[in-house]
């Protein structure tokens, strides 16, 4: 049995407890072999890693200090402007304005919102700034390893057409791949150590 996330250590009785990183970089290897950019981002967090020829890891970057740059920023927002989060994702792809968003919190965020709402601002637009915003601190902490096509993506932020247009947009354009069940790809790539140890390998 394996155990990843932030609470592995507490499940004593697993056999292989392997670091958020080295999960995602083997559940990427083996839903896309080539892949050597991966991005995660799920609700509490963004993980970025470079990988050498067979997933070996050479760089990885952890954006945990800022919600802004998570999934849960972007449920926030939706809340807000009273929108399911999907209708929410998709309204960003109908935008016509880029409006910059400033605050580096999600509280101060929500604030902004609230005063783009009272604007009579389009939602499109304002869901375009989010994802705009939430894109601009991945892409930043995806520069900091460096950005080596293929790009794959995952986590639950991944099934968010309006962030995965914003992400692509904010690295330079590059194609980004959704991999498959993306959601899953820690959970995968932690099944394959554990099935791999099981076989001695």
């Amino acid at each position: 049995m394996a155990a990843t996330g932030a609470g592995r250590k507490a499940l004593t009785f697993a056999t292989a407890q392997p670091t958020e990183i080295a999960a995602d970089a083997r559940g990427a290897l083996a839903l896309s072999p080539s892949a050597r950019t991966v991005i995660d981002v799920g609700a509490d967090e963004a993980r970025a890693i470079r990988l050498g020829p067979g997933g070996k890891v050479i760089d990885f970057a952890i954006n945990e200090k800022c919600a802004a740059g998570a999934g849960a920023f972007v449920e926030a927002m939706s809340r807000a402007l009273e929108m399911p989060l999907g209708e929410f994702a998709r309204a960003s792809l109908d935008s016509t304005e880029t409006i910059p968003m400033n605050a580096q919190c999600t509280v101060f965020a929500e604030s902004e919102v609230v005063s783009l709402i009272h604007a009579n601002t389009p939602p499109a637009d304002i869901a375009r700034a989010v994802h705009d915003a939430m894109a601009s601190r991945v892409s930043t902490m995806v520069r900091r390893i460096g950005i080596e096509d293929p790009v794959v993506l995952g986590g639950g932020t991944a099934l968010n057409v309006g962030f995965v247009r914003s992400l692509s947009q904010a690295l330079g354009g590059v194609d980004i791949q959704v991999l498959e069940e993306a959601p899953y790809l820690g959970a995968h790539g932690a099944a394959l150590i554990a099935w791999e140890a099981a076989q001695g390998a």
